[in-house]
């Protein structure tokens, strides 16, 4: 479980995260929404302790982030942001194992070996784990940073928009790899997505952050309600069902 008490970031006088108090259940897909500039990617980046926060508290399985030491906080929350500025001579393969230097520190052992294969396999790299990332698509290349991120092996797995720059063939595909993570790795996927209707198909809670503070946090169909997202997004959005899933609509 993931503990946020009244936790603020500001940059200079202007709040980003203002005094959010969540709390995130462990298990199953937890996608978080919001128009641009409300906060989201911040909040992320505050929970893994990629930045500084001004006040406030943020606990993963009672591990105070403050206190906790990095290689136990890297074993336990693994995350993935926008920028992934990574030499692009390194291979697929040599890219998964950088994630398990939380547990071998750049050392690999047989065990460590057997994870990167894993992690390969489950996201269906096989074919690609010896070509350079340059020469991949921007498809193959994100399946591969988020091969690397579950081979850190964390129960805890922050995806910030990984959907970024991804055609809708290729989103789908990627939001049933990270259904897949959660259903059968027993992992807790915390993601910021723009696109609501993969977070209503896909996720369990859906969390929506407007001007830096949340404004909704409840299972899908709570926040899948017409008059709840036009107050998110301040505009008219119509909700319909589709196999059993609520997807939102608006018109140009």
């Amino acid at each position: 479980m993931i503990v946020i008490e009244n936790l603020t970031k500001r940059h200079g006088s202007t709040p980003c995260v203002d005094g959010v108090n969540l709390t995130i259940a462990a298990g199953g897909v937890t996608s978080i929404i919001g128009p641009n500039g409300a906060g989201k990617s911040s909040l992320l980046s505050l929970i893994a302790r990629l930045m500084d926060k001004d006040s406030g508290r943020v606990q993963v399985d009672g591990l105070d982030i403050d206190t906790t030491r990095s290689e136990v906080l890297a074993r336990r929350l693994s995350i993935l942001r926008q920028d992934n500025h990574i030499s692009s001579r390194l291979t697929v393969r040599d890219l998964v194992g950088f994630g398990r230097y939380p547990w071998s520190q750049g050392r690999l052992t047989a065990q460590d070996r057997a994870k990167v294969e894993e992690a390969i396999g489950f996201l269906h790299l096989e074919d690609l784990a010896d070509r350079f990332l340059d020469e991949l698509s921007g498809g193959q290349r994100q399946r591969a940073h988020i091969s690397m991120v579950l081979c850190q092996d964390t129960d805890y797995v922050m995806l910030d928009e990984p959907l970024n720059n991804l055609d809708m063939k290729h989103a789908r595909n990627m939001m049933r790899l990270i259904r897949r993570a959660a259903d059968e790795l027993g992992k807790t996927v915390v993601l910021v997505l723009h696109d609501i209707n993969f977070a209503s198909w896909y996720s369990d809670h859906i969390v929506a952050m407007k001007a830096g503070r949340i404004v909704h946090a409840a299972p899908v169909a709570e926040i899948m309600q017409p008059d709840v997202l036009s107050s998110i997004y301040d505009m008219e959005i119509e909700v319909q069902e589709m196999d059993g899933k609520r997807i939102g609509l608006f018109y140009a």
